[in-house]
């Protein structure tokens, strides 16, 4: 395992992360959660991902049972505040919510701090002002270490690096976005000057892109996986999706390694990816994803080229 820095700050996260979206609680239960969080951890994980809404706080409750299991300077914990419910203040990054979002989140993770605290969506009803001050806020007062955003876009992100610059806050340190083979311009183009300027991490979700580019759709759509439970992922342009699934499939199986791994182990060579978080219902899942890390060697400039012209071909569709 390899531990990137988050951009220009100090922490270093492992570049394969353990993340809780959609299986926590809803896939997994305490006893599957605390192995697999095991599991991951003596293969070097130590970054472990979560929300306040991921199953309405009960992913958060489960890891919180999980990590009592851990030192917790071992470990890099992150939450994500934004839908916290369905009071009329209990959804956006005004500073009532935030704080009290974070507060309550602490609580079911039973921490005192969580070590990577992210605005999960941009709040179009708050000034970004207010934002910056809440969570500048929780920095200073030890409820996080490191603030950052999540799915915000360019304008938005310096609008957030200019009110922290104007107010003298302390600035984000990382954004949390989609990336995979078939969600690209944001990491790759979008977010590019922000690197430069700022030195912003990523921790990237979806590398996987719900599963399908792990190749076990590609001959439909099988009971009890992602999709079958979760229709509302499934890609308008599914079929194109798989097409390039199985192109990309000869490549995987030249390498010798999973279409998974191939996928993950190309995020990875994006040098601006600080972690890539991934999810597991199996435990034979976080094996087969942490064995990525010894794919990425195998990603020849040739062999990214091969990648990326297939890649390219399904965008000019």
């Amino acid at each position: 395992m390899n531990y990137n820095k988050l951009g220009k700050s100090g922490i270093k996260l492992s570049e394969i992360s353990f993340g809780s979206w959609i299986t926590f609680a809803k896939q997994i239960g305490f006893n599957e959660v605390r192995e697999f969080m095991h599991i991951a951890f003596d293969h070097g994980v130590n970054f472990f991902d979560n929300a306040e809404g991921y199953a309405h706080g009960e992913a958060e409750m489960l890891m919180g049972k999980c990590v009592k299991d851990f030192r917790r300077e071992d470990l890099v914990i992150s939450t994500k505040i934004f839908w916290g419910g369905n009071g009329p203040n209990d959804t956006g990054l005004s500073r009532k919510h935030l704080i009290e979002g974070t507060k309550n989140s602490l609580r079911r993770l039973d921490l005192e701090y969580v070590d990577l605290l992210f605005c999960h969506r941009p709040d179009l009803e708050t000034p970004i002002e207010e934002t910056v001050l809440a969570m500048d806020y929780l920095v200073r007062n030890g409820f996080a270490f490191y603030w950052g955003t999540s799915e915000w876009s360019e304008d938005q992100i310096e609008a957030a690096y200019d009110a922290a610059e104007k107010l003298h806050c302390i600035k984000p340190s990382m954004e949390q976005p989609r990336y995979n083979m078939f969600y690209r311009d944001r990491i790759e183009n979008e977010y590019l000057h922000l690197f430069k300027k700022y030195g912003m991490g990523t921790t990237i979700w979806s590398p996987l892109a719900s599963g399908v580019l792990s190749g076990k759709y590609n001959k439909g759509i099988p009971q009890n996986t992602r999709l079958a439970k979760e229709s509302w992922l499934i890609p308008q342009d599914f079929k194109e999706q798989i097409a390039v699934v199985k192109q990309l499939t000869k490549i995987a199986q030249d390498l010798e390694c999973t279409m998974s791994q191939l996928a993950i182990a190309w995020c990875l060579k994006n040098p601006y990816v600080s972690s890539v978080i991934t999810g597991a219902s199996r435990k034979e899942q976080i094996i087969e994803n942490i064995g990525s890390i010894d794919i990425k060697s195998k990603l020849t400039p040739e062999v990214m080229i091969n990648i990326k012209k297939i890649l390219n071909d399904y965008t000019k569709k």
